[in-house]
């Protein structure tokens, strides 16, 4: 496979295809996250077995760029609209003893919602600006969440998979 200036080696695994360079986002968990390049299938749902061109890579590149420099603005989203899909889907269980047979969690805040959904399961780049960040989310692991991004703002929220 190809090397990349930014990504490092870009090599294919089960998921598509990776870059050598594992990177730590910042709020999120400690741990460094791995980034895949590109989508994991085409349109007709074949996998994808061309690794992306070095003018794509670039192009990801960037785009991973632009999404650290604004990563201020994006947690704020992501913050306030997974406490939002928190209140809609979850609070009437994890906030009721009656319901859930434990004592309410008092996720009162997107700040406190937030310490649920820190930990980062990887980072796919794709085309046009999309970032796709599926998290394993403590409230429902069986679901987790997924958030895309297209150009730094949030157009999707929902489990893994459904975005």
């Amino acid at each position: 496979m190809s090397k990349h200036k930014f990504w490092g080696q870009i090599t294919e695994s089960l998921m598509g295809y990776t870059a050598e360079k594992k990177y730590n986002i910042p709020n999120f968990s400690e741990q460094e996250i791995e980034i895949f390049l590109g989508s994991e299938f085409d349109e007709d749902g074949d996998e994808i077995d061309t690794p992306p061109n070095n003018i794509s890579l670039d192009e990801y590149a960037d785009t991973f760029s632009a999404f650290l420099t604004n990563l201020p603005d994006v947690l704020l989203a992501i913050k306030a609209q997974g406490f939002e899909r928190y209140k809609r889907l979850y609070a009437h269980y994890y906030e009721h003893e009656e319901k859930s047979g434990e004592a309410p969690l008092n996720i009162v805040t997107a700040e406190k919602h937030f310490e649920y959904m820190r930990d980062i399961l990887q980072i796919r780049i794709e085309d046009n600006q999309n970032i796709s960040i599926p998290i394993r989310y403590q409230l429902d692991t069986e679901h987790g969440i997924e958030i895309k991004l297209e150009n730094n703002e949030i157009a999707k929220i929902g489990g893994i998979g459904e975005v």
